[in-house]
């Protein structure tokens, strides 16, 4: 009995280290071949497929039949566009404040009316293409082109003197005609000059007050007339006036006692910006009964009236206006709507001078109208015939002085 006793004992010890010795082994064992260690073996095994889905990029190993491997997850932040540089803060030393760099880059403004030569009326839908502007020869680069239709800012410069009825009856109808057809935005002034100058309506809206101020002027004082006296005054008065003016200049175009030389006037209303002349003489009925007629002072009176008349043409000309020498009081009407064409109606044409020097010279103006080639621009009516045009603008600027 003791013998069995003792070798059951034995095997008790022997499976007790066989199992002490199993148990790390069976620890350290794949799951999977724990459990198909637990489970029987199918009957028929399918061929093992090759796991495409999985590559090294993604984050397993290629072929894996094990537990699935998970790609490794994109992180936005790495499609994002780098951060542009911040500019660097340059900071002034305590003793340096900021400062900023002006450059005045010379604008020259030019209004060009286009009237056609026997009607008077505006030729409107010209395109900047059409037109050409020289300055002292040299052709210039368009920048800038509208059409400019717009309240106007006028000075009526009236003759009053005591020397023929005539004279002062052609006056009163020419500014009447005139102020006849302005308009409740218009700024109207009157002056009147025989000897000396008077200023007998500031600027005004009220075309009433201005009416009532051409109907007062009934007896004048003097016989003399100092025309370029009372056009230099105006002309000095017009540049305290911001933006483009008109002078409305009706008188005879004769001068008999100013200070003025004809060489001074001119010299100031080439150099006077911003303000156009039209011209309208008077005595026009009286001059075409008398002209030619015998003796010698008729003779010297019919060229004092040349000299008048191409006086008043040129200081039209000199600045874009017009001139006109009626002779009878029917014209009036057309005359001075003519003139309200050509003031409303303007096309504004404006270029940087080639020539950039701030040397206060004169620049001479010339603009011409041209066709889509290139050639000089022909008008034609509705039956075909040839239209002739006149082109209404400044022959010139005087330059900025630069200040040293």
């Amino acid at each position: 009995m003791s013998s069995t006793r003792t070798i059951s004992l034995v095997s008790r010890l022997l499976n007790s280290a066989v199992l002490l010795v199993l148990i790390p082994v069976l620890a350290s064992a794949p799951v999977g071949w724990a459990q198909s260690q637990s489970q029987p073996a199918p009957q028929q095994q399918q061929p093992q497929q090759p796991n495409d889905q999985a590559s090294p990029d993604a984050g397993g190993p290629g072929g894996d039949n094990g537990t699935i491997a998970l790609p490794k997850k994109k992180d936005k932040s790495d499609d994002a566009p780098a951060p542009a540089p911040t500019e660097p803060k340059v900071k002034n030393p305590p003793e340096l404040s900021n400062y900023s760099l002006r450059v005045e880059v010379p604008e020259v403004s030019v209004d060009v009316g286009v009237l056609l030569e026997k009607t008077g009326q505006f030729v409107p839908n010209l395109k900047p293409e059409n037109f050409k502007v020289f300055e002292n020869g040299v052709e210039q680069k368009v920048i800038g082109f509208k059409r400019v239709e717009a309240p106007i800012t006028a000075l009526m410069v009236c003759e009053f003197a005591s020397t023929s009825y005539y004279f002062i009856y052609d006056m009163r109808n020419a500014a009447w005609s005139f102020a006849q057809q302005l308009r409740p935005q218009d700024y109207v002034a009157l002056m009147t000059f025989d000897m000396r100058t008077r200023i007998e309506l500031d600027f005004t809206q009220d075309k009433n007050q201005l009416l009532n101020a051409i109907n007062s002027l009934i007896i004048p004082g003097f016989s003399e007339r100092n025309l370029f006296d009372a056009l230099y005054e105006a002309e000095d008065r017009l540049t305290r006036v911001e933006g483009r003016k008109y002078i409305i200049l009706i008188a005879s175009g004769r001068d008999t006692f100013s200070k003025m030389t004809l060489d001074k006037i001119m010299q100031k209303v080439k150099n006077t910006p911003d303000i156009t002349i039209f011209a309208i003489s008077t005595g026009g009925a009286l001059r075409a009964m008398t002209e030619g007629g015998p003796g010698f002072n008729q003779q010297l009176r019919d060229l004092d009236y040349a000299q008048a008349d191409n006086q008043m043409k040129t200081f039209a000309k000199m600045t874009g206006g017009m001139y006109f020498q009626p002779r009878f009081q029917a014209e009036m009407p057309e005359i001075f709507a003519n003139i309200n064409s050509a003031i409303r109606s303007k096309y504004e044409l404006i270029y940087h001078p080639s020539d950039a020097k701030q040397d206060g010279t004169y620049r001479r103006l010339r603009v011409e109208l041209v066709d889509d080639e290139g050639k000089p621009l022909r008008m034609q009516d509705e039956k075909h015939k040839p239209l002739k045009y006149d082109i209404i603008a400044r022959d010139g600027y005087r330059a900025r002085q630069e200040v040293e």
